[in-house]
């Protein structure tokens, strides 16, 4: 591992991947709209909702660097209640940067990384897997997601290695600003980003050949796993 794009690599998940990465000896490349507050290789300011500018925005930390060996598509965003009540801007905004702003990068950053060989995590949710009610736009998104990285491993099969990560709740600044009923009753019950980042760079270190296809992890008392 040397060189990853990192989307969200500002906070959460992907701000711990990032660290992660930079201990590991790696380059972090961060792509979002907010500034990493931890130490990162390089950051371009990018709202992944807009999938051209983050094509661009990917091609040009892919040219900055020399190439790419990995991609971790982090971000994400939800917007909870009911269909009827979540307005359309908001609904379609977390498709836009949870699956579209997914594919977008991982599009740009092909042609980088089957030069290297190198691979893709996508991360889903376990709520990619398991409906739930009020959180339509989410579910569809990450739904979405696993569908596209399947079909992506099988396309890309012998070039460029494919991993989808299926995490459960974790404690970050993801559920900030909901109302109470839509956040978890125990934050502390959840997995810290640090144990999920871990499982990524597992999956990223795998020797030539050997793919982790999909890789499930929460904390041990996950609700919404299985």
């Amino acid at each position: 591992m040397s060189t990853v794009l990192i989307t969200g690599g500002a906070s959460g998940l992907g701000a711990a991947v990032a660290s992660a990465v930079m201990a590991d000896g790696g380059q972090a490349i961060v792509l979002d709209k907010a500034s990493p507050t931890t130490h990162v290789t390089d950051f371009l300011p990018v709202d992944l909702s807009d999938s051209a500018a983050a094509e661009a925005a990917t091609v040009e930390a892919a040219q900055r660097h020399g190439g790419l060996d990995a991609v971790v598509t982090a971000a994400g965003i939800d917007s909870c209640g009911t269909l009827s009540d979540v307005s359309t801007a908001d609904w379609e905004r977390v498709i836009q940067v949870n699956l579209l702003g997914t594919v977008a990068v991982v599009r740009a950053a092909l042609p980088y990384l089957e030069q290297s060989s190198g691979r893709v995590v996508t991360v889903a949710s376990t709520l990619g897997l398991r409906a739930l009610p009020e959180a339509t736009a989410y579910c569809a998104s990450k739904f979405g997601i696993v569908g596209f990285t399947r079909a992506l491993a099988a396309e890309t099969a012998g070039k460029v290695g494919v991993t989808l990560l299926v995490p459960g709740g974790m404690q970050t600044h993801f559920f900030d600003g909901r109302d109470e009923k839509y956040k978890p009753a125990d934050m502390s019950e959840l997995n810290p980003p640090e144990n999920v980042a871990a499982t990524v760079l597992f999956a990223l270190s795998q020797p030539a050949g050997c793919e982790i296809r999909e890789l499930v992890t929460c904390a041990s008392g996950e609700p919404s796993w299985p």
